[in-house]
Parts: C-alpha cells; structure tokens; sequence
C-alpha cells in the first residue's frame, strides 16, 4: 500500500452531521445510523462514515461486518463514526456525496456495487479519502480492499464434502458475478479436493435482498437432493438459513459474518469474510496520520477470510475431519493448493495430494 498526504491534527470546529440535517436533504431513501465517541482533551478525534450497501444494517453479513469494524475504531481509537444507509442503489451517490461535504477523515463505501458512483464522487472531492470494499479504484484518493474469497470457499467446500450424506451439495449465491463466482469455483474445488464424484448444485438469486426467493432456491436445492447449502447471497441468504431451519438432516454455511448462531446446529459453518479486519486497517492508517491508498488483498493468511470455530457443530463434524481441514488450510496458506477464483480456472483444476 502507498500513502499520501498526512491528515491535519487539529481541526478550528468539529461538523456533525444530525439526523434531522441530513432528513432536510431532498432524498428521502436515505436512513442513518450514527455514533459518537468522547475524546477527552482539544484535540478533534478521528472521523470516519460509512455508506452501506443496499441490504443495509442488520442484514447479519457484510454490510454489519462493515460497521463491526467502525465500531472497533470507535472503541479502540476513539473515533466519531457516522453511517449513511442505502435503500437502493439510486442513494448511493447523494450518500457518498453528502459525506464528502462534511469534514470526514475516511469515507467507507461497502460494496461492489458502489464502485462507479465512488469514482465519480472521489473525482469531485479530490481532497476527501476514501475507501471501498470488494472493487479497485484507480483514483488516487481511493483505497481499495478485497479478499481472496475462494480461500475460505475451498475449505467450506472442503468441509461439506467430507459431512454431506447425499454425495450433493449446494452453492446458491446472491448476483452472477465475477465476484461471487470467486465463492462458486473455490467452494467447488475444495468438494472436488475431498471427493471428485460430490455433486455441486449452483443457483443464483439474482438480488442481495430477496429472502423470498433466497428461501424458495433454497428448497429447490434440497428438493433436488443437497443436504449442504452454502449461501453466498447477502440480506436473500437469510430467507435460505430460515429454509434450512425448517428441515431435518440438512445444514446451511453461511457467509461473510459468523452467523453460526442465526440456526445453530443447523449452519455447519460461516465462511467469514473479515470486512471489519479491512475497515480497522484502513482506520488505523487514517489514525496514524497517513492516507490510505491502493489495494491491499485479504486472504487465509492474513486472517482476511476463513471459518468459524463450530461452535454448534463440532461433535456433528468429527476431531478427524476438523483435523483434516486444518491441513489443508495449512496447504493453502503454503501454496501448495491454489483454490480458483473463476469457472475457466476451476475447470483445469486439479485435487491436490497432501
């Protein structure tokens, strides 16, 4: 990562931005979420915003891991935070901008999806900084965060093939993508890395916040025989885990937040991808005085992605194949297994011999 310019320490005033400020601008699909942080003395804390994407706090995943790491540089750093929250992808825009014209350190965007409407904004506000998840931006003013989501997909592929009784298993993500096709081809490969002859079902719902048809494509999956579901597909992910909930002998595997206990004993795993590590860096390098730019990539060996610790589920897995998958965590972390993160890698790829 690069840096440019150091960040003022000393502010003449401090601007914050009230709910009803920001209600008496005209864009009535815009709800916020905000927190303040005491910092004793005269020196302006640190101040950092965040516009989610559109399935909005409490989706249990990304957007809450997000602000899961605000809220550990507000504890930690002292830092004021203030979150601007998306309905639809026409707030993200007049989000973004609304923050660039106050006075914020950080500016977060979560989310892909945000990327064209982030550039444009970053190309306004040559002075402001900023930050997205899941895309790179090329304006300088930018630093960009992503993660090696097949990683942490090949060992949850890994995990289903050894406990699946069926021989079928499911991907169901949010947007076909080539993002989400990072989760698709490395969940893939790490079933194939335990048995080759595991069926992999894959469907996606077409949106991050239909929990209707998450919960529909779910049941069609296990309709067609799947016992495991691994659901890459946001706020519509959770209409999938009410599915599995509601049957005997099937388990879901959840995504970017731990969200073991949304079912537990019936989520066999998260696959938690660490936007809250990747925030609190970024944070961190504000804090420090520098400007975050460039991309940084999170994977298995920087704790950016991997999976939670069974706390439900560990008498249902087995010492043996909890054993199993750290060795090959271990060969991930090495090299000697490089999971794909496309369809046309997936199809060459090949079962490593540990």
């Amino acid at each position: 990562m690069t840096y440019g310019r150091a960040r003022a320490i000393f502010r003449g005033g401090l601007v914050l931005a009230a709910l009803a400020a920001l209600g008496a601008c005209s864009k009535p699909a815009m709800t916020t979420a905000e927190g303040e942080s005491a910092t004793p003395g005269g020196t302006a804390p640190l101040r950092l915003a965040m516009v989610t994407d559109v399935g909005g706090l409490g989706d249990k995943s990304f957007n809450d891991s997000a602000y899961a790491g605000l809220q550990q540089a507000k504890a930690r750093l002292g830092a004021d935070v203030q979150v601007l929250q998306s309905k639809s992808a026409a707030d993200y825009q007049p989000n973004l901008t609304v923050l660039a014209d106050q006075d914020e350190d950080e500016i977060f965007a979560v989310g892909f999806l945000m990327s064209k409407d982030l550039d444009q904004v970053a190309r306004t506000y040559p002075r402001r900084h900023f930050a997205i998840v899941d895309a790179v931006s090329s304006q300088p003013n930018v630093a960009s965060m992503t993660f090696r989501e097949q990683d942490g997909s090949f060992l949850a592929g890994a995990l289903a093939a050894m406990v699946t009784k069926t021989k079928t298993i499911g991907f169901l993500g949010g947007v076909d993508i080539p993002l989400l096709r990072k989760f698709e081809a490395g969940f893939t490969a790490g079933a194939h890395q335990i048995d080759p002859s595991v069926k992999v079902l894959v469907k996606y719902v077409g949106s991050f916040e239909d929990v209707a048809s998450g919960k529909e494509l779910a049941g069609v999956m296990y309709d067609g025989g799947a016992d495991i579901v691994f659901v890459a597909a946001g706020k519509s992910g959770l209409g999938a885990i009410d599915e599995t909930r509601a049957r005997p002998n099937v388990y879901a595997i959840g995504v970017d937040a731990d969200q073991d206990a949304l079912a537990p004993g019936k989520i066999l795993t998260s696959m938690v991808k660490h936007v809250d590590v990747a925030v609190f860096k970024i944070a961190q390098e504000a804090h420090g005085l520098k400007t975050p730019a460039g991309n940084v990539e999170f994977g298995l060996r920087d704790g950016g992605v991997g999976l939670t610790d069974f706390k439900y589920t560990r008498a249902a897995i087995g010492s043996a194949h909890i054993a199993r998958l750290a060795t090959i965590r271990d060969a991930i972390v090495a090299g000697r297994i490089v999971p794909p993160a496309t369809r046309e890698a997936l199809a060459t790829f090949k079962p490593a011999k540990l």
